[in-house]
């Protein structure tokens, strides 16, 4: 009899232990989960290439929620991909070729848009969020004006030269791009409104820094991140990420634009090849 009983406890108590009920670690948390997974691993050598702050809270909010991370990046990647590239770096440090024209750009004439100037183009691919966007706008009672759009190499050089004729250039760095690195040659960003710090308290202004988000537009130059970016806050210039770009940007990058393509240009080469080191040291004391 004793036997017997001693055979049922030592049953039960193996049938408990298969259960995972008696041992903490038969458990598999979400962040016991999200250290196993090889492509938290692959993201965090990716992070190398931001600041060691930001890289430690994107590397956070990924380890909070990393299915919906790893969707987003890739719905971002494979897009950017269908349409020739919507998440190529265009900025002080990665340059355009002289020649780069895209192949598909129309004109914003041929649309339902209030535009300052008839020759004004954007690429074919980004125009269905842009008249998504224009279209919710308009029912929020807001009107968006476009005032600039893709421009040449040969266009930024003369804009440019002209600015820094005036101002010198390394005040003319500050708000214009040098002919190569603007990223309206990419002609997926627009400038919207009257183009100076005026535009932010516009309807439009506030419109957009609230939902141009939602239609895959990011605002290039935020304030107060000249030290990440180079350029001065431009409330009214915006560029088109994907709308899967823009909410990574949004909820894991801190709201940078620069971060956000930086970490997606490691992560797609699967090849970091150097950690980041501050790319505008002097406008770490330079107010926007």
């Amino acid at each position: 009899m004793k036997r017997l009983m001693a055979a049922s406890i030592i049953a039960t108590g193996l049938a408990f232990v298969s259960c995972g009920g008696g041992s903490p670690n038969a458990r598999e948390t979400p962040g016991t989960a999200a250290r196993d997974d090889p492509r938290v691993a692959s993201a965090v050598r990716a992070l190398s290439v931001l600041p060691p702050d930001v890289a430690a809270r994107s590397e956070a909010a990924i380890r909070a929620d990393p299915e919906r991370f790893f969707t987003l990046l890739g719905a971002a990647l494979d897009e950017s991909k269908a349409s020739g590239g919507l998440l190529t770096q265009v900025d002080k440090e990665h340059a355009l070729h002289p020649g780069f024209e895209p192949a598909d750009l129309v004109s914003l004439n041929d649309y339902p848009l209030s535009v300052s100037r008839q020759d004004l183009r954007l690429r074919k691919p980004v125009m269905a969020a842009v008249l998504a966007m224009d279209e919710a706008a308009r029912k929020d009672g807001v009107t968006l004006v476009f005032s600039s759009s893709y421009r040449s190499y040969a266009y930024q050089d003369q804009l440019f030269k002209r600015y820094a004729a005036r101002y010198g250039e390394s005040e003319a760095s500050r708000f214009s791009a040098r002919p190569g690195t603007s990223q309206h040659q990419l002609g997926t960003a627009i400038d919207f409104g009257s183009i100076d710090d005026s535009f932010a308290a516009t309807k439009a202004g506030i419109w957009l820094a609230t939902n141009a988000w939602r239609f895959g537009f990011s605002l290039s130059y935020p304030m107060d991140g000249e030290a990440v970016t180079g350029y001065v806050w431009e409330s009214w210039h915006y560029r088109f990420i994907t709308r899967a770009g823009a909410e990574l940007e949004r909820t894991w990058f801190g709201g940078f634009q620069r971060y956000t393509l930086d970490f997606i240009a490691a992560w797609d080469s699967r090849q970091v090849v150097s950690a980041w080191k501050p790319a505008f040291p002097s406008a770490l004391s330079t107010p926007a």
